[in-house]
């Protein structure tokens, strides 16, 4: 584990749970060593914070390029901060830019670290979860690794869309995971990566009750 991760899950990470204090469920189906790649569903910007908080294992979260191609100080202590972290490049824009994100993941992920996603693209903007994005799929099955679904339930009361920081609320939150969806061997071929991306949305909606749309969320909230 990068020696900044462990110093933040010792601060940042014993702040959330001794002052949110969030319910966790499944921590016995998060494989103890291993690449593997956790899926939940998307509400609030805390979501990671809490993620982050709960699992006994280094995450390697994504962080958008310009934190890594910072000039001057803020960009030496961005640039930094982020490779302290263990954190993934992510391109802005699509085609091969977009796909460099997915490169930077395979490697991680065969050297036996954990990678978060959230297969709906974009935060719920109103709560239902949407249909699922094939990324996660295909990273998994490319690098081999099973799929951990989460749920996540409370962190938009938490921190709702547009709050800068989380409220102070105990109890609010509750996150659980479900047993592993092994990926070894399955086809990557469209029909099967959709198949298998449907599969993980299932199991999270298991986890979390949430109405189901099956269609992707919209890239912003709908005006009222």
């Amino acid at each position: 584990m990068p020696l900044l991760y462990t110093i933040g899950k010792f601060t940042v990470g014993n702040a959330m749970m001794l002052g949110w204090r969030p319910h966790v469920e499944g921590l016995e189906h998060i494989p103890r060593s291993g690449g593997v790649i956790f899926a939940g569903n998307h509400l609030s910007v805390a979501d990671e914070l809490f993620l982050g908080s709960v699992v006994p294992r280094h995450l390697a979260f994504w962080a958008k390029e310009e934190y890594f191609d910072g000039t001057g100080v803020k960009g030496w202590f961005n640039r930094s901060l982020m490779h302290g972290l263990g954190a993934i490049r992510v391109a802005r824009g699509g085609g091969r830019a977009a796909l460099t994100a997915f490169d930077g993941a395979i490697p991680v992920l065969k050297a036996g670290d954990a990678v978060a996603l959230y297969p709906e693209g974009t935060r719920s903007p109103d709560g239902r979860l949407y249909r699922g994005r094939t990324g996660v799929a295909r990273l998994a099955v490319a690098a081999g690794v099973p799929i951990v679904p989460c749920g996540m339930l409370g962190t938009e009361k938490v921190q709702p869309i547009g709050q800068l920081l989380p409220r102070p609320a105990r109890g609010v939150v509750t996150v659980k995971f479900g047993a592993p969806i092994p990926t070894a061997g399955r086809a990557d071929d469209r029909t099967s990566l959709r198949e298998l991306t449907d599969q993980v949305m299932a199991e999270i909606q298991k986890l979390t009750g949430q109405e189901y749309v099956p269609r992707y969320a919209p890239a912003k909230p709908p005006k009222e």
